[in-house]
């Protein structure tokens, strides 16, 4: 619903849950703690994706394709705003982390041959993260493992002929 609007209030969050709001006050005691959880959820999720990915010790490729299907599945289960994601030191700082872990591995991906030397990491670093985005939200009818696999190409090899 937060991905939707926003700006959706603790009533009509509750109402969609099929709850009394004092039921979720009961759990938060604002719309600014239950915010702050979900976001710690989410990084939760994709601190097990990086962790499941083994990216510092599964083969490039395979790594490459287990981390991309589960940010996929990550950003379909927790589609929240991320704007907030940024004001919030302490999920500034965990996402930072991760982002570095995730720039370690894209490096290794480099050093190994499977990207480009000549184009800048954060070309590579910021790209990655918009196409898993773009496969959660535009190809909604692929399983995640699908859509990985369309992410990955994309990434390693473009979009024009073969």
């Amino acid at each position: 619903m937060l991905a939707v609007d926003p700006g959706a209030t603790i009533a009509a969050i509750a109402a969609e849950a099929g709850v009394d709001r004092r039921t979720v006050y009961r759990r938060f005691a604002s719309r600014e703690e239950l915010l702050a959880a979900i976001y710690e959820a989410r990084y939760d999720a994709v601190q097990r994706a990086v962790d499941r990915a083994r990216l510092r010790e599964a083969p490039v490729a395979v790594a490459l394709h287990r981390y991309v299907e589960e940010i996929i599945e990550v950003n379909r289960t927790w589609p929240v705003e991320l704007t907030r994601l940024r004001s919030d030191d302490a999920i500034r700082e965990r996402r930072d982390a991760l982002i570095g872990e995730v720039e370690d591995f894209l490096r290794r991906a480099t050093d190994e041959g499977l990207l480009r030397a000549d184009l800048p990491l954060a070309w590579a670093s910021s790209l990655l993260p918009q196409l898993m985005h773009l496969a959660s939200q535009q190809l909604p009818g692929l399983s995640a493992a699908r859509a990985a696999d369309v992410v990955v190409d994309s990434f390693l090899r473009g979009l024009g002929p073969r």
